[in-house]
């Protein structure tokens, strides 16, 4: 039996990463986990998933937080009777638990939340990174969201903005787009969906070798 590997994505908004996890979930045959993170830490944790959801990849008070001296502790999960259970910093180490117990458990994709740095030190995770030009970006947004291409672009800079930040933020000081963090960086532009598709999959067998079994 092949062992359980990880695909993580990290992507900008309107590239189509999570487009891309839902197609490679349905080839190999594996769970895609996005929005479902924010659910099972609710479950896990007894809070409410509208505070999961109301720091998922950004940071509230983010110009405060950055004051801080040093960087969060990621790894330790604060406990109920604790102080700063439902802070921004123990909401983001719950999510983080529930990713590394997936990662010991079961193949799948996991689509943001800083998944490659929580997984940094496990072999068995291929890293990934999408991204589009400005157009296809724009157009997507436009499509998805039914607005016009002024408020898709101003969406766009905010959503790549708070992802940036909240990377850096849990990284320790990381660059969000520094390609030293992925296997392989994506342009999904020139490539469409399909080839995106591909091109990962074919990283997973370079990387994992026998390891990897596709269905």
């Amino acid at each position: 039996m092949s062992k359980p590997y990880i695909i993580t994505i990290a992507r900008t908004f309107g590239s189509g990463g999570k487009t891309l996890g839902i197609n490679l979930s349905e080839e190999l045959g594996i769970p895609c986990y996005e929005d479902q993170i924010i659910h099972m830490a609710s479950d896990y944790s007894g809070i409410n998933p509208q505070m999961f959801a109301k720091v998922d990849e950004k940071l509230r008070g983010f110009y405060i937080a950055k004051k801080l001296a040093g960087f969060p502790d990621i790894k330790r999960v604060a406990q109920p009777s604790e102080r700063d259970f439902t802070s921004d910093d123990n909401l983001f180490n719950i999510q983080a638990e529930i990713i590394r117990q997936l990662s010991k458990t079961e193949s799948c994709i996991i689509i943001g939340r800083c998944g490659n740095i929580i997984l940094k030190d496990k072999p068995n995770v291929i890293n990934v990174f999408v991204d589009a030009d400005e157009d296809t970006c724009n157009a997507n947004v436009r499509r998805r969201l039914c607005v016009n291409r002024t408020e898709a672009q101003k969406l766009i800079e905010k959503t790549d903005r708070y992802r940036a930040e909240y990377y850096k933020y849990y990284s320790g000081g990381l660059d969000w787009k520094d390609p030293r963090y992925y296997d392989i960086m994506i342009n999904s532009t020139n490539l469409g969906m399909r080839k995106c598709a591909e091109l990962v999959k074919e990283m997973v067998r370079i990387k994992l070798g026998e390891n990897f079994t596709e269905i």
